[in-house]
Protein backbone atom coordinates (compact mmCIF):
# COMPACT_ATOMS: atom_id res chain seq x y z
CA UNK A 1 0.00 0.00 0.00
CA UNK A 2 1.62 3.42 -0.71
CA UNK A 3 -1.61 5.97 0.12
CA UNK A 4 -0.52 7.61 3.17
CA UNK A 5 -1.53 11.13 4.22
CA UNK A 6 -2.95 13.65 6.74
CA UNK A 7 -5.16 16.30 6.08
CA UNK A 8 -5.31 19.31 8.69
CA UNK A 9 -7.73 22.14 7.93
CA UNK A 10 -10.02 24.72 9.17
CA UNK A 11 -13.62 23.94 10.33
CA UNK A 12 -14.72 25.30 6.73
CA UNK A 13 -12.75 27.38 3.89
CA UNK A 14 -15.36 29.68 2.50
CA UNK A 15 -13.37 30.96 -1.28
CA UNK A 16 -14.12 32.97 -3.94
CA UNK A 17 -14.77 36.83 -5.22
CA UNK A 18 -17.15 38.71 -2.81
CA UNK A 19 -16.95 36.36 0.13
CA UNK A 20 -16.09 38.58 2.51
CA UNK A 21 -19.59 39.54 2.43
CA UNK A 22 -20.42 36.32 4.66
CA UNK A 23 -18.37 37.24 7.38
CA UNK A 24 -20.99 38.31 9.69
CA UNK A 25 -23.11 34.88 9.51
CA UNK A 26 -19.76 33.10 9.78
CA UNK A 27 -18.46 35.02 12.99
CA UNK A 28 -22.21 35.35 14.65
CA UNK A 29 -21.93 31.18 14.59
CA UNK A 30 -18.71 31.74 16.72
CA UNK A 31 -19.48 34.79 19.03
CA UNK A 32 -20.68 38.25 19.66
CA UNK A 33 -17.64 40.37 20.77
CA UNK A 34 -15.43 40.40 17.85
CA UNK A 35 -11.40 41.64 17.64
CA UNK A 36 -9.89 42.93 14.58
CA UNK A 37 -6.79 42.12 14.04
CA UNK A 38 -5.11 43.90 11.30
CA UNK A 39 -2.75 47.03 10.35
CA UNK A 40 -2.86 50.52 9.38
CA UNK A 41 -4.32 49.91 6.03
CA UNK A 42 -7.53 48.74 7.42
CA UNK A 43 -9.45 52.17 7.91
CA UNK A 44 -7.28 53.06 4.71
CA UNK A 45 -9.09 50.22 1.93
CA UNK A 46 -13.02 51.17 1.54
CA UNK A 47 -13.44 47.26 1.42
CA UNK A 48 -11.64 46.52 4.76
CA UNK A 49 -13.70 49.45 6.30
CA UNK A 50 -16.68 47.63 5.06
CA UNK A 51 -16.35 44.76 7.13
CA UNK A 52 -16.61 46.21 9.94
CA UNK A 53 -19.57 48.07 9.61
CA UNK A 54 -21.11 44.81 8.17
CA UNK A 55 -20.15 42.97 11.67
CA UNK A 56 -21.42 45.84 13.56
CA UNK A 57 -24.88 46.09 11.42
CA UNK A 58 -25.28 42.50 11.73
CA UNK A 59 -25.64 43.44 16.34
CA UNK A 60 -21.95 42.45 16.75
CA UNK A 61 -19.63 43.97 18.75
CA UNK A 62 -16.51 44.75 17.50
CA UNK A 63 -13.06 46.40 18.28
CA UNK A 64 -10.25 47.19 16.43
CA UNK A 65 -6.15 46.82 16.64
CA UNK A 66 -4.68 48.27 13.37
CA UNK A 67 -1.17 48.13 14.94
CA UNK A 68 0.06 45.12 13.19
CA UNK A 69 4.37 44.84 12.21
CA UNK A 70 5.96 43.44 9.83
CA UNK A 71 7.73 40.34 11.64
CA UNK A 72 5.44 40.31 15.09
CA UNK A 73 7.43 41.60 17.74
CA UNK A 74 6.85 40.76 21.11
CA UNK A 75 5.71 44.03 21.92
CA UNK A 76 3.07 44.14 18.99
CA UNK A 77 1.66 41.18 20.50
CA UNK A 78 1.62 42.05 23.85
CA UNK A 79 -0.23 45.45 22.85
CA UNK A 80 -2.61 43.73 20.95
CA UNK A 81 -3.04 41.50 23.68
CA UNK A 82 -3.59 44.00 26.10
CA UNK A 83 -6.17 45.89 23.71
CA UNK A 84 -8.14 41.99 23.46
CA UNK A 85 -8.05 41.55 26.77
CA UNK A 86 -9.80 44.81 28.18
CA UNK A 87 -12.40 44.30 24.78
CA UNK A 88 -12.89 40.46 26.23
CA UNK A 89 -13.67 38.83 22.50
CA UNK A 90 -15.44 35.79 21.55
CA UNK A 91 -13.89 35.44 18.48
CA UNK A 92 -10.77 36.84 16.41
CA UNK A 93 -10.82 38.26 12.63
CA UNK A 94 -7.74 38.66 11.36
CA UNK A 95 -7.33 40.59 8.17
CA UNK A 96 -4.95 41.31 6.04
CA UNK A 97 -1.43 39.55 5.25
CA UNK A 98 0.55 36.91 6.81
CA UNK A 99 1.63 38.89 9.85
CA UNK A 100 -1.87 40.02 10.94
CA UNK A 101 -3.17 36.22 10.39
CA UNK A 102 -0.02 35.08 13.19
CA UNK A 103 -1.25 38.03 15.31
CA UNK A 104 -4.93 36.79 15.22
CA UNK A 105 -3.44 33.40 16.06
CA UNK A 106 -0.43 34.65 18.69
CA UNK A 107 -3.44 36.82 20.15
CA UNK A 108 -6.30 33.98 20.86
CA UNK A 109 -3.19 31.69 22.04
CA UNK A 110 -2.25 34.32 24.89
CA UNK A 111 -5.78 35.04 25.89
CA UNK A 112 -6.33 31.10 26.63
CA UNK A 113 -3.27 29.74 27.56
CA UNK A 114 -0.88 32.73 28.89
CA UNK A 115 1.34 35.64 27.87
CA UNK A 116 4.46 33.54 28.22
CA UNK A 117 5.01 33.00 24.45
CA UNK A 118 8.56 31.27 24.91
CA UNK A 119 6.86 28.06 26.22
CA UNK A 120 5.35 27.29 23.39
CA UNK A 121 8.14 27.79 20.54
CA UNK A 122 8.31 24.55 18.36
CA UNK A 123 5.85 21.72 18.05
CA UNK A 124 3.14 21.04 19.76
CA UNK A 125 3.76 22.75 22.88
CA UNK A 126 -0.12 24.54 22.44
CA UNK A 127 -1.78 21.92 25.45
CA UNK A 128 -5.25 22.80 24.15
CA UNK A 129 -7.82 24.82 22.17
CA UNK A 130 -7.84 28.41 21.89
CA UNK A 131 -9.95 31.17 21.20
CA UNK A 132 -11.80 30.57 17.88
CA UNK A 133 -10.09 32.56 14.55
CA UNK A 134 -11.33 33.52 11.74
CA UNK A 135 -8.68 34.23 8.90
CA UNK A 136 -9.37 36.53 5.93
CA UNK A 137 -6.26 36.68 3.65
CA UNK A 138 -5.79 40.45 1.63
CA UNK A 139 -2.37 38.76 -0.19
CA UNK A 140 -1.57 35.83 -1.66
CA UNK A 141 1.34 34.21 -0.06
CA UNK A 142 2.06 32.90 3.54
CA UNK A 143 -0.99 30.55 3.29
CA UNK A 144 -1.72 30.87 7.19
CA UNK A 145 -5.30 30.83 6.69
CA UNK A 146 -5.05 27.30 6.73
CA UNK A 147 -1.03 26.49 8.59
CA UNK A 148 -0.95 25.27 12.08
CA UNK A 149 2.05 28.07 12.31
CA UNK A 150 2.86 31.61 13.51
CA UNK A 151 6.03 32.98 13.54
CA UNK A 152 7.07 35.88 15.45
CA UNK A 153 10.58 38.17 16.32
CA UNK A 154 12.18 37.52 19.63
CA UNK A 155 14.77 39.84 20.12
CA UNK A 156 16.46 37.45 22.37
CA UNK A 157 16.81 35.18 18.96
CA UNK A 158 19.01 35.38 16.22
CA UNK A 159 15.96 34.29 13.49
CA UNK A 160 12.30 34.46 13.97
CA UNK A 161 10.38 32.29 15.92
CA UNK A 162 7.88 29.94 15.27
CA UNK A 163 4.88 27.97 17.30
CA UNK A 164 3.12 25.18 15.41
CA UNK A 165 0.24 23.43 16.71
CA UNK A 166 -2.85 21.75 15.04
CA UNK A 167 -4.94 24.19 17.81
CA UNK A 168 -3.80 27.19 16.06
CA UNK A 169 -5.15 26.45 12.54
CA UNK A 170 -8.48 28.81 11.91
CA UNK A 171 -11.36 28.06 12.52
CA UNK A 172 -12.64 29.59 9.48
CA UNK A 173 -10.92 30.48 6.62
CA UNK A 174 -12.60 33.24 4.11
CA UNK A 175 -10.31 33.76 1.26
CA UNK A 176 -11.85 36.48 -1.20
CA UNK A 177 -9.68 37.46 -3.77
CA UNK A 178 -11.41 40.62 -4.18
CA UNK A 179 -9.24 41.81 -1.11
CA UNK A 180 -5.98 41.36 -3.22
CA UNK A 181 -6.69 43.68 -5.79
CA UNK A 182 -4.97 46.57 -4.60
CA UNK A 183 -2.11 44.58 -3.24
CA UNK A 184 0.82 46.43 -5.63
CA UNK A 185 2.83 44.63 -7.97
CA UNK A 186 6.21 44.13 -5.93
CA UNK A 187 3.93 42.27 -2.83
CA UNK A 188 2.04 40.24 -4.95
CA UNK A 189 5.44 39.15 -6.87
CA UNK A 190 7.04 38.30 -3.15
CA UNK A 191 4.10 37.06 -2.18
CA UNK A 192 3.19 34.91 -4.92
CA UNK A 193 7.07 33.67 -5.05
CA UNK A 194 6.47 32.38 -0.97
CA UNK A 195 3.43 30.21 -1.94
CA UNK A 196 5.48 28.91 -5.15
CA UNK A 197 8.59 27.77 -2.66
CA UNK A 198 5.65 26.37 -0.44
CA UNK A 199 4.21 23.93 -2.72
CA UNK A 200 7.82 23.26 -4.32
CA UNK A 201 9.29 22.24 -0.74
CA UNK A 202 6.11 20.38 0.13
CA UNK A 203 5.93 18.35 -3.15
CA UNK A 204 9.65 17.70 -2.66
CA UNK A 205 10.24 17.03 1.10
CA UNK A 206 11.75 13.63 2.64
CA UNK A 207 9.16 10.80 2.25
CA UNK A 208 9.31 8.73 5.34
CA UNK A 209 8.12 5.42 5.22
CA UNK A 210 4.39 4.64 6.87
CA UNK A 211 3.84 5.40 10.56
CA UNK A 212 0.59 5.55 12.27
CA UNK A 213 1.67 7.50 15.33
CA UNK A 214 3.92 10.16 12.97
CA UNK A 215 1.05 12.92 12.67
CA UNK A 216 0.12 12.75 15.85
CA UNK A 217 4.14 13.23 17.31
CA UNK A 218 4.81 15.63 14.49
CA UNK A 219 3.29 18.52 13.31
CA UNK A 220 4.80 18.40 9.83
CA UNK A 221 5.61 14.91 8.90
CA UNK A 222 6.95 15.09 4.89
CA UNK A 223 5.97 14.21 1.54
CA UNK A 224 2.75 12.65 1.40
CA UNK A 225 -0.40 11.64 -0.30
CA UNK A 226 -2.60 14.56 0.77
CA UNK A 227 -0.26 17.17 0.75
CA UNK A 228 1.34 15.99 -2.97
CA UNK A 229 -2.48 17.06 -4.25
CA UNK A 230 -2.14 20.27 -2.82
CA UNK A 231 1.29 21.18 -3.97
CA UNK A 232 0.15 20.41 -7.61
CA UNK A 233 -2.63 22.26 -7.64
CA UNK A 234 -0.79 24.91 -5.69
CA UNK A 235 1.76 24.84 -8.39
CA UNK A 236 -0.14 24.92 -11.82
CA UNK A 237 -1.84 28.36 -10.88
CA UNK A 238 1.06 29.89 -9.38
CA UNK A 239 3.25 28.58 -12.38
CA UNK A 240 0.24 29.82 -14.99
CA UNK A 241 -0.55 33.19 -13.43
CA UNK A 242 1.60 34.64 -11.22
CA UNK A 243 3.41 36.71 -13.88
CA UNK A 244 0.08 38.04 -15.37
CA UNK A 245 -1.56 38.90 -11.94
CA UNK A 246 2.03 40.96 -11.15
CA UNK A 247 2.28 42.45 -14.83
CA UNK A 248 -1.87 44.00 -14.21
CA UNK A 249 -2.95 43.67 -11.00
CA UNK A 250 -6.74 44.14 -12.43
CA UNK A 251 -6.72 40.92 -13.77
CA UNK A 252 -9.11 39.02 -11.19
CA UNK A 253 -9.06 35.46 -13.24
CA UNK A 254 -5.14 35.80 -12.54
CA UNK A 255 -5.63 37.28 -9.08
CA UNK A 256 -8.25 34.38 -8.26
CA UNK A 257 -6.02 31.88 -9.17
CA UNK A 258 -2.95 33.06 -7.34
CA UNK A 259 -4.89 32.97 -4.21
CA UNK A 260 -5.96 29.63 -4.71
CA UNK A 261 -2.48 28.51 -5.39
CA UNK A 262 -1.63 30.39 -1.79
CA UNK A 263 -4.43 28.33 0.11
CA UNK A 264 -3.61 25.12 -1.54
CA UNK A 265 0.29 25.53 -0.89
CA UNK A 266 -0.75 26.33 2.43
CA UNK A 267 -2.49 23.49 3.34
CA UNK A 268 0.45 20.80 1.31
CA UNK A 269 3.09 22.62 3.93
CA UNK A 270 1.16 22.83 6.78
CA UNK A 271 0.99 19.24 6.76
CA UNK A 272 4.01 18.28 5.09
CA UNK A 273 6.81 21.23 6.14
CA UNK A 274 9.13 23.07 4.42
CA UNK A 275 13.23 22.42 3.93
CA UNK A 276 16.33 23.84 2.82
CA UNK A 277 15.34 27.17 1.29
CA UNK A 278 13.46 27.97 4.72
CA UNK A 279 16.23 26.94 7.21
CA UNK A 280 18.72 29.36 4.67
CA UNK A 281 16.45 32.43 4.49
CA UNK A 282 16.01 32.54 9.03
CA UNK A 283 19.39 33.52 9.22
CA UNK A 284 19.40 35.66 5.74
CA UNK A 285 16.37 37.23 6.78
CA UNK A 286 18.01 38.32 10.24
CA UNK A 287 20.89 39.55 8.56
CA UNK A 288 19.48 41.66 5.93
CA UNK A 289 15.86 42.77 7.21
CA UNK A 290 14.38 41.89 3.54
CA UNK A 291 11.11 40.05 3.22
CA UNK A 292 10.49 36.40 3.97
CA UNK A 293 9.46 35.56 0.54
CA UNK A 294 12.20 37.74 -1.26
CA UNK A 295 15.06 35.49 0.45
CA UNK A 296 13.39 31.99 0.17
CA UNK A 297 12.83 32.55 -3.97
CA UNK A 298 16.01 34.14 -4.46
CA UNK A 299 17.65 30.69 -2.45
CA UNK A 300 14.94 28.39 -4.04
CA UNK A 301 16.75 27.52 -7.91
CA UNK A 302 19.81 26.79 -5.51
CA UNK A 303 18.45 24.53 -3.19
CA UNK A 304 16.24 22.92 -6.14
CA UNK A 305 19.79 22.20 -8.03
CA UNK A 306 21.29 20.90 -4.90
CA UNK A 307 18.17 18.46 -4.44
CA UNK A 308 17.90 17.27 -8.12
CA UNK A 309 19.78 13.81 -7.55
CA UNK A 310 17.23 13.13 -4.87
CA UNK A 311 14.06 14.74 -6.68
CA UNK A 312 14.02 13.33 -10.08
CA UNK A 313 10.65 12.53 -10.57
CA UNK A 314 9.30 15.42 -8.70
CA UNK A 315 10.90 17.90 -10.27
CA UNK A 316 9.78 16.45 -14.04
CA UNK A 317 6.93 16.65 -12.75
CA UNK A 318 6.86 19.82 -11.57
CA UNK A 319 8.19 21.20 -15.31
CA UNK A 320 4.88 19.35 -16.67
CA UNK A 321 2.88 21.61 -13.86
CA UNK A 322 4.94 24.71 -16.16
CA UNK A 323 3.70 23.14 -19.16
CA UNK A 324 6.99 21.90 -19.95
CA UNK A 325 5.86 18.05 -21.71
CA UNK A 326 8.74 17.40 -24.29
CA UNK A 327 12.32 15.45 -22.64
CA UNK A 328 13.63 12.54 -20.71
CA UNK A 329 12.55 12.57 -17.35
CA UNK A 330 16.68 14.33 -16.34
CA UNK A 331 16.00 17.03 -19.07
CA UNK A 332 12.42 17.66 -17.56
CA UNK A 333 14.09 17.72 -14.08
CA UNK A 334 16.51 20.26 -15.45
CA UNK A 335 13.95 22.59 -17.50
CA UNK A 336 11.76 22.45 -14.21
CA UNK A 337 14.53 23.92 -11.82
CA UNK A 338 15.27 26.82 -15.06
CA UNK A 339 11.53 26.85 -15.19
CA UNK A 340 11.17 28.00 -11.41
CA UNK A 341 14.35 30.28 -11.89
CA UNK A 342 13.26 32.34 -15.35
CA UNK A 343 9.55 32.68 -13.51
CA UNK A 344 11.09 34.13 -10.71
CA UNK A 345 13.67 36.54 -12.62
CA UNK A 346 10.63 37.75 -14.63
CA UNK A 347 9.01 39.20 -11.48
CA UNK A 348 12.11 40.98 -10.05
CA UNK A 349 13.23 38.64 -7.72
CA UNK A 350 17.05 38.91 -7.35
CA UNK A 351 19.19 35.76 -8.41
CA UNK A 352 21.87 36.25 -5.74
CA UNK A 353 22.28 36.65 -1.81
CA UNK A 354 25.04 39.27 -2.74
CA UNK A 355 22.24 41.62 -4.58
CA UNK A 356 19.93 41.25 -0.76
CA UNK A 357 23.04 42.07 0.60
CA UNK A 358 24.77 39.07 2.43
CA UNK A 359 28.18 40.09 2.83
CA UNK A 360 30.54 37.48 1.73
CA UNK A 361 32.58 37.05 4.91
CA UNK A 362 29.33 36.28 6.70
CA UNK A 363 28.18 33.64 4.71
CA UNK A 364 29.67 30.80 6.97
CA UNK A 365 27.31 32.35 9.79
CA UNK A 366 24.74 31.55 7.78
CA UNK A 367 25.09 28.05 6.79
CA UNK A 368 26.05 27.79 10.15
CA UNK A 369 22.77 29.37 12.01
CA UNK A 370 20.72 27.35 9.05
CA UNK A 371 21.50 24.49 10.52
CA UNK A 372 19.77 24.97 14.00
CA UNK A 373 16.32 25.10 11.98
CA UNK A 374 16.82 21.49 12.80
CA UNK A 375 12.94 20.56 11.55
CA UNK A 376 13.54 22.22 8.10
CA UNK A 377 16.72 20.61 7.68
CA UNK A 378 15.32 16.75 8.94
CA UNK A 379 12.56 17.52 6.19
CA UNK A 380 15.20 18.20 3.04
CA UNK A 381 14.98 15.39 0.93
CA UNK A 382 18.57 15.20 0.76
CA UNK A 383 20.92 15.21 3.93
CA UNK A 384 22.54 18.63 4.87
CA UNK A 385 25.62 19.05 6.88
CA UNK A 386 27.87 22.21 7.11
CA UNK A 387 29.67 21.53 3.97
CA UNK A 388 26.41 21.19 2.35
CA UNK A 389 24.75 23.80 3.80
CA UNK A 390 27.94 26.39 2.82
CA UNK A 391 28.20 24.61 -0.81
CA UNK A 392 24.44 26.35 -1.21
CA UNK A 393 24.89 29.48 0.28
CA UNK A 394 28.28 30.12 -1.00
CA UNK A 395 26.59 29.16 -4.75
CA UNK A 396 23.40 31.52 -3.87
CA UNK A 397 25.57 34.52 -3.07
CA UNK A 398 27.85 33.81 -6.17
CA UNK A 399 25.63 33.20 -8.47
CA UNK A 400 26.92 29.74 -9.71
CA UNK A 401 24.53 26.76 -9.84
CA UNK A 402 26.83 25.01 -11.75
CA UNK A 403 28.79 24.33 -9.01
CA UNK A 404 25.97 22.54 -7.06
CA UNK A 405 25.19 20.61 -9.69
CA UNK A 406 28.73 19.43 -9.92
CA UNK A 407 28.14 17.61 -6.52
Amino acid sequence: MSIYGAIRSPRAIYFGAGQRHALPAIVAGLGQRVLLCSDERFNQDPKLSAIRAALEGAGLRTELYDGTIAELPLACIAEATAKARAFGPDVIVGIGGGSCLDLAKLVALTLTHGDELSKFYGEFKVPGPVLPVVAVPTTAGTGSEVTPVAVLADPVRISKVGISSPYLIPEVAVCDPELTSTCPPGLTAVAGADALTHAIEAFTAIKHPMDPGRALQQVFIGKNTQSDAQARIAIAALAGNLAAAVADGGNAAAREQVMYGALCAGQAFGVAGTAAAHAIQYPVGALTKTAHGLGVAVLMPYVMDYNRSACGPEFAEIARLFGITQGEEAQLADAAIEAVAELFATLGIPRTLAELGVPVERLDWVAEQSLLSARLVNNNPRPLDLAAMQQIVQAAHAGDRDRLRRH
